[in-house]
């Protein structure tokens, strides 16, 4: 076994637990960012499946096989050794210590159908909030081999998920482990990176990833926008160096259009285009939209127009016309919003105060609290979309 230096004092509370027998059917590891869980999680997994039967089967699960390696699949290497661990994606199986494995992704309502039929001794899920309640239904009847268990990594959600409810606060009849980490109990982390992650998160982020804690999701989503911070005047001395749009397509609803520029580390949302056909009492066509985007941007050459990836026929328009580069966006709700609201929080992105459609909106953005899981009320929300809709694609050329 490895020598103690390398573990935290949290992280060697589980090594003891297992050392002891003490671990449970399923073991939930739950907590905020850069806690120690995942690498902890790993290094048990490792331990365990090498003292069960090299002829068992086992599973490791996220919610996409991407998300899979990016977390668990390259570190667990690193972890063991190339020659003690192998994968393959292609053909979602891995060998570890000689044992198989089999590769999952549960992205969707048909994932439980994948494990359909298996006998399994151990199952190791990645962030399994974002699984479907369904597979880890069937995940739990599959583990029917002698001595099965589970082993589970996890930020906090909302307290009225499936997980939360159904499993979690029924630990004790359930013969469930759950222990809880924070970012503190991580001691080979500087303050310094402690601090920043705290400064990234906001809301309900801030009480989830930062303090470990199953909250709901209430109220104005960004409250401090409200109040007008990361609203800022125009500066006409203010230079611009590279250029973005983002755009929420609609016809009966709102169109909005953001130019977005660059100047000394601050994307800042310079001027919109935001159309309201109830308003105006007029619906645009497609050209005319397009004519009004021209018009915002003007004799500058941005360097892609980002756009709601359901708006099928904008998109063409813009490809049709010839003139600039058009991207689908990331439409990732939720994370999302943990990022634009990261990027406000971090200075990284503003909004000039003569985009009314954008400031009108964040007084009204609100979380749907009477949802059983995260998502914002579907009303008022068109600007914010284009905001979300560039922080999270236009982050593939730079970073928020």
């Amino acid at each position: 076994m490895m020598p103690n230096s390398v573990y935290t004092p949290k992280q060697l509370e589980l090594l003891r637990l297992w050392r002891k027998g003490k671990l449970k059917h399923i073991n939930i590891l739950s907590g905020s960012v850069r806690s120690g869980k995942t690498w902890i999680s790993l290094v048990l997994w490792a331990f365990w499946v090498a003292s069960m039967p090299e002829d068992g089967t086992y599973l490791l699960a996220a919610k996409t096989l991407t998300s899979l390696r990016r977390n668990c699949l390259d570190l667990l290497q690193e972890l063991v050794g190339t020659d003690n661990f192998t994968y393959s994606i292609p053909q979602k199986q891995a060998r570890l210590f000689g044992r198989l494995i089999y590769l999952e992704g549960c992205n969707d309502a048909r994932a439980e159908s994948k494990i359909r039929g298996m006998t399994l001794h151990g199952a190791y899920c990645d962030e399994l909030t974002q699984f479907t309640h369904e597979f880890f239904e069937m995940l739990l009847t599959r583990l029917s081999a002698p001595k099965a268990k589970l082993f589970a990594t996890t930020n906090p959600d909302s307290p009225r998920h499936w997980l939360k409810e159904k499993y979690i606060d029924r630990r004790d009849e359930l013969d469930i482990l759950y222990l809880e980490y924070l970012i503190e109990d991580n001691t080979f982390l500087a303050q310094d990176f402690i601090d920043r992650q705290k400064a990234y998160h906001t809301g309900v982020f801030y009480e989830r990833f930062i303090l470990g804690r199953w909250v709901l999701a209430e109220g104005l989503i960004y409250p401090m926008q409200a109040q007008g911070h990361g609203v800022v005047p125009d500066d006409p001395e203010r230079r611009y160096t590279r250029y973005f749009v983002s755009v929420d397509y609609g016809t009966v609803n709102p169109f909005s259009a953001g130019l977005w520029g660059y100047s000394n580390g601050v994307w800042y949302r310079i001027k919109e285009y935001y159309y309201d056909s109830r308003k105006k009492k007029h619906q645009r066509t497609d050209d005319e939209h397009y004519t009004g985007l021209c018009e915002l941007i003007g004799d500058i050459y941005p360097e892609s127009i980002i756009v709601d990836p359901s708006a099928a026929s904008f998109i063409a328009t813009i490809r049709k016309a010839g003139k600039y580069d058009v991207r689908k966006a990331k439409n990732d709700v939720v994370d999302g919003i943990r990022r634009v609201a990261s990027a406000f929080s971090t200075g990284k992105i503003e909004v000039v105060d003569t985009c009314a459609g954008a400031i009108g909106e964040f007084g009204t953005y609100r979380w749907d609290e009477k949802s059983l899981k995260d998502e914002p009320i579907k009303e008022g929300d068109h600007a914010m979309d284009d905001i979300r809709y560039f922080v999270n694609t236009a982050s593939e050329w730079f970073e928020v």
